[in-house]
């Protein structure tokens, strides 16, 4: 069983015990990271991913890195979940169970939460999944993010892609066929080729 709060985490109560800088996370998928300037996922910084539907794989994306962050005793924090997390998974992809923290909110308490985990720099990352972020709520986690010296995760729809985002890494899940494309990356000056499933799933 994970931890789970509703509304306010005890964030005091979560500090990081993790001794290794958390300005280098590999994705642990070999083509990605090297289409990547930073080599990984970008820190102090948002990084998102936007999916048409749940279910493509856009939770293995992120497997090899949480188990990397776990492994340094850094906490995750997964903020109002669209879907039932499912523990025995999640550590048959090497993500120590002990440090995820399961927080259950509705949209206007969710987006405070997500805030403040990143802020306190009790958590290494933490994954929210925006229904309604605009510009601001996203600049929001942003400076969280960099204040707190964590990774943030935001899952969102694709048709966000059209719209401006603050985000320092923008990734987008295709179902047709099933690929990875790059659509901003900070640092990054040219366009990569999509990386198909096998590459990353």
């Amino acid at each position: 069983m994970l931890p789970v709060f509703i509304g306010t985490p005890p964030i005091d109560d979560w500090e990081s015990e993790g001794s290794l800088p958390r300005g280098i996370l590999p994705t642990g998928h070999t083509m990605l990271d090297q289409s990547l300037p930073a080599g990984g996922w970008t820190s102090s910084a948002l990084n998102e991913v936007l999916i048409d539907t749940c279910g493509v794989g856009e939770l293995r994306l992120m497997w090899p890195a949480l188990a990397d962050l776990t492994a340094r005793g850094e906490h995750v924090a997964l903020i109002a979940p669209p879907y039932r997390i499912y523990p025995p998974i999640w550590i048959r992809a090497g993500i120590d169970s002990r440090r995820l923290l399961l927080v259950q909110a509705n949209e206007p308490e969710a987006a405070w939460a997500a805030e403040q985990c990143l802020r306190s720099g009790s958590f290494g990352a933490v994954i929210c999944w925006p229904q309604q972020a605009n510009d601001r709520a996203l600049r929001r986690l942003q400076a969280a993010a960099e204040a707190g010296c964590a990774f943030a995760f935001a899952y969102r729809s694709i048709h966000e892609a059209v719209n401006p985002s603050p985000a320092a890494l923008r990734l987008v899940i295709e179902t047709n066929p099933l690929q990875l494309r790059i659509l901003k990356c900070r640092g990054a000056l040219h366009k990569t080729r999509p990386l198909p499933a096998s590459a990353w799933s």
